[in-house]
């Protein structure tokens, strides 16, 4: 796996942004603090009614912040790595810009972005884009359109293709499981196909 170098974990330490590759596209990393999320929003041009996604090394890595239950870990064991996005509920309410009561979490399968996380902990997983321009392909041209230094650029193609499947674990009284799924965003993983998973494990 990947060494994360100093420069890019102090980076982050600072509360400021780094620019990584993914399984899908570049993404844009920063420590789910108030400081950091300021920086990545205003870097991005994002408004904060539009919350962002927090990437792990695993689901296990998430716990400190979301409630992890034994459903998700069995959901996710079923699918590829990195191909679904669950929502679930936070321990107490987070910044808004990251969902404040219901924070989505992926678990990397890119080996550099789950090597960022093992280092410094669950670090925000959006496009490194601002709003409106389109993605690039590779993470330094990317962390370069947006006037990142080099110690803000880990390098690295992405492969592209479709992002994950959003999915929202819900707690439910009805199911033999306690949970429910609902599918917020159809990605690489058909809505038809967690589904049917959720029909065989309720």
């Amino acid at each position: 796996m990947r060494d994360i170098p100093d420069a890019i974990v102090q980076t982050l330490l600072s509360n400021q942004v780094v620019a990584y590759p993914t399984s899908t596209l570049p993404g844009l990393a920063t420590l789910p603090t108030r400081e950091g999320l300021d920086a990545l929003f205003s870097l991005k041009k994002r408004q904060p009614t539009q919350p962002v996604s927090l990437g792990v090394a695993s689901l296990e890595q998430a716990s400190s912040l979301v409630q992890v239950p034994e459903f998700a870990k069995r959901l996710l064991d079923d699918f590829p790595q990195g191909s679904l996005t669950l929502i679930l509920d936070a321990h107490e309410p987070l910044d808004q810009r990251l969902g404040g009561e219901r924070v989505a979490v992926r678990v990397f399968a890119h080996p550099t972005a789950r090597a960022l996380a093992e280092k410094v902990g669950p670090v925000t997983a959006t496009s490194a884009n601002k709003a409106g321009v389109p993605p690039l392909s590779d993470a330094e041209s990317a962390g370069f359109a947006l006037d990142l230094n080099h110690d803000s650029i880990l390098t690295g193609t992405c492969p592209g293709g479709q992002g994950s499947t959003l999915v929202s674990l819900d707690k439910s009284s009805t199911s033999p499981s306690g949970f429910s799924v609902r599918i917020m965003r159809e990605g690489v993983i058909p809505a038809t196909d967690v589904n049917l998973w959720m029909s065989k494990n309720r």
